[in-house]
């Protein structure tokens, strides 16, 4: 079960093979394959596993045309819609959208120039697909690389931008834009300038490069946060030199931390203290485990001791206060029972059960 809102309801709706992206459509949670882009199971797997964790589409990359075949018996297969990202070869784009991908991710300023560009256009019409123009502080033209009078974000956004206007202008308005940089400042500045300056087209967001797990997850809840929360983002991933999965279940956090999409439970658990008589941390860690596969919005609480217990986490579904090698379970700050240190986990999860 998930409970939706509304973001951005300005931009215009495209469709990712069935999944609505932008024109008030809930933000659209995305990822990436990295497993080989010949080893077709590997990649199918690699979906299920992200279809499970709660994935809406997956990009795949096609870095050779000997790559196509698999390409195409992926997305015969797969559960989500499967993007196709090219670089430096217009052919593996034309070739892709006719072999089935739902969504192209190019940037126009490394495919070969814009007389490429078209011809990866009109197969896109004629697939009747979407095109995300991609661009990345890394890839620019280099004659607007090269522009001292102009910052690194408008830079990005001036690309962006242009482009947009060089595909309408084709009569081609199937249109999704990501701008990005791994910098968080220069991010955030990129995506307020494309949203004042082409308000109509769907943004792919993130921070592009953001590191591993434990830095990557905070560089874009940094980014990402400060961006949802003004309206700004229509689908949303956060790339980082991790599992796949981490990277959905990172996404949802941060979606459930705004009150933007609910999927997972939330845990609310104390910082611990001197006054903390049991060994919260283990507790917490192995409610976070149980919790993490449930799909419901439900707010469980795991509360060191009484100053931190009911009454702080008043709101949680189910939680527990602890005490000298104890707890007391409760619900929406009534008590339920109380039980020793070591069933503490199991009575939670069996009231969980309960709702």
């Amino acid at each position: 079960m998930t409970a939706d809102c509304k973001p951005n309801c300005k931009t215009r709706q495209v469709m990712v093979g069935d999944v609505a992206l932008g024109g008030g459509a809930p933000i659209v949670v995305q990822s990436m394959l990295n497993a080989p882009a010949t080893d077709v199971e590997a990649n199918l797997a690699q979906i299920r596993a992200l279809a499970e964790a709660g994935c809406e589409v997956v990009r795949m990359a096609i870095p050779r045309r000997d790559c196509l075949d698999a390409f195409e018996a992926v997305c015969a297969e797969s559960p989500l819609p499967v993007v196709a990202d090219i670089h430096f070869d217009a052919v593996i784009a034309i070739e892709a959208a006719r072999r089935g991908a739902a969504k192209l991710r190019i940037n126009p300023g490394n495919i070969g120039g814009l007389a490429k560009t078209d011809a990866v256009i009109d197969a896109a019409r004629e697939a009747g697909i979407p095109i995300r123009i991609g661009v990345n502080a890394g890839s620019l033209d280099k004659e607007l690389a090269a522009r001292e009078d102009l910052s690194l974000p408008q830079k990005l956004a001036k690309s962006a931008a242009d482009y947009v206007a060089y595909f309408e202008g084709r009569g081609f308005s199937d249109i999704v834009v990501s701008a990005k940089a791994h910098d968080v400042r220069a991010t955030i500045e990129t995506y307020r300038l494309l949203a004042q300056e082409i308000p109509h087209v769907p943004l792919h967001i993130g921070v592009t490069e953001a590191g591993t797990a434990f830095q990557g997850i905070i560089k874009s809840a940094c980014g990402l946060g400060v961006l949802l929360e003004q309206g700004i983002g229509d689908t949303l991933r956060i790339s980082l030199t991790d599992d796949p999965v981490t990277e959905i279940r990172a996404c949802w956090t941060l979606l459930g931390a705004l009150d933007l999409r609910q999927r997972h439970p939330e845990l609310i658990s104390c910082p611990t203290c001197g006054r903390c008589q049991v060994d919260l941390i283990g507790l917490a860690k192995q409610v976070e485990e149980r919790i993490a596969n449930i799909e419901s919005p439900i707010k469980v609480a795991v509360m060191g001791c009484v100053v931190n217990g009911p009454g702080e986490a008043a709101d949680a579904d189910i939680g527990v206060a602890c005490g000298d090698g104890s707890g007391v379970v409760f619900s929406h700050g009534k008590i339920v029972r109380k039980v020793e240190e070591v069933d503490i986990v199991d009575a939670l999860m069996e009231e969980i059960g309960k709702l």
